[in-house]
């Protein structure tokens, strides 16, 4: 029997209770990524193979794994990724990741594609949050959105631009599923996804009035394009897996978009992140902050708000240790010296590898 996930001594035991409480669609749609699932394993892999390299016989005898993100103290460097469909995972739906986060002390990002939806997000809780918008309109439908933000309690918006189409995720195609913001055959919605441009953003950009953050930058050209408009984040993501199949790792496309961007802009990475160590291989490698998607996700399904303040405590935990085991007491003392090129360990899918102990005695999903 699982455990409790608002009690839990480690990560396993949550997504333990995740895999108890979710039925097989919902599972799917977490755990998934497009067609083959290639881009979701590189993304496990790449981090993986990459080991830490600690300093000895410094002083760490108080370590602070506290950080920033446009101004907003962070503490542990993570954000809370945007999921759209929450409401298929947990019943408060993105109103339990905003509480979460303010409850913790980390950023939420959430998306337009959640329930109640970002106006009622913002009325119902009081710290401070991030949007995350799909474009499903024209310009006065994007400046009208973007304009109601701050008032709701928004301090930035993310638009998200590797979503042109929607990815073809197999796990769903073959149970015949979608979460509720989709529909077989398309949706029009989307078109207008398809038709962003970098001088659309750029206009949306100069409307705002607020910092906008470029989400699923995925080469270091496109995060020059970023840069010479004036994004103030950029964020480096292929969607976890979701969209193009084939693609590159996330933590290895974050090498080549900290190299040009020099400190000029902000840097927000997800893919594959599940432990304190992933988190601080990114910060090593140049990122402010690393966004949480799938774990968020699991710790919804296992028990709401309360289990998702429950594995950001475990990360803590598990970054301060590493911290510690590493050398370092602040996170700004971390460099790319910190990590080396190694040989991951084989593993039979991305959850395991970063969860061995799952294997082998997982408990039956109910019946959908």
């Amino acid at each position: 029997m699982p455990h409790d996930p608002n009690t839990a001594s480690t990560t396993h035991d949550i997504i333990d209770a995740a895999r108890a409480n979710l039925d097989d669609d919902v599972w799917d749609y977490i755990a998934g990524g497009s067609e083959t699932e290639t881009t979701l394993r590189r993304n496990r892999l790449a981090i993986d193979s990459l080991a830490l390299r600690p300093r000895v016989l410094r002083d760490v005898g108080r370590i602070d794994p506290s950080s920033t993100l446009l101004g907003h103290r962070l503490r542990i460097p993570v954000l809370l990724a945007p999921i759209g469909g929450l409401e298929t995972i947990v019943g408060e739906a993105a109103l339990a990741t905003a509480r979460a986060g303010e409850r913790f002390g980390v950023l939420p990002m959430i998306s337009s594609i959640s329930e109640p939806g970002l106006a009622a997000v913002g009325a119902a809780t009081a710290g401070p949050k991030l949007a995350q918008i799909y474009v499903r309109g024209d310009e006065a439908w994007a400046d009208e959105l973007i304009a109601g933000l701050p008032a709701a309690g928004y301090s930035a918006v993310a638009l998200t631009v590797d979503s042109s189409y929607y990815g073809r995720r197999e796990r769903q195609l073959r149970g015949d599923w979608l979460p509720p913001t989709h529909q077989f055959g398309g949706d029009p919605g989307i078109v207008w996804q398809s038709r962003l441009t970098w001088d659309w953003l750029e206009r949306m950009h100069d409307h705002a009035g607020m910092p906008l953050i470029v989400k699923g930058i995925q080469c270091a050209a496109d995060a020059e394009l970023a840069l010479e408009r004036g994004f103030e984040v950029i964020y480096v993501s292929n969607h976890g897996g979701r969209q193009l199949d084939q693609a590159q790792a996330s933590i290895d496309t974050l090498r080549e978009v900290v190299e040009v961007v020099g400190g000029s802009a902000e840097i927000v990475v997800d893919g594959g992140f599940m432990r304190g160590t992933d988190v601080l291989k990114a910060i090593a490698l140049g990122a402010n902050a690393v966004g949480l998607g799938r774990l968020q996700a699991y710790a919804l399904g296992a028990g709401g708000e309360a289990a998702l303040v429950r594995v950001l405590e475990l990360l803590e935990e598990e970054i301060t240790n590493a911290m510690g085991l590493l050398g370092v007491a602040r996170l700004d003392q971390l460099d790319p010296s910190f990590v080396r090129e190694a040989r991951a360990l084989p593993s039979a899918s991305p959850l395991l590898a970063a969860f061995p102990q799952l294997d082998g005695d997982w408990p039956a999903a109910p019946a959908a």
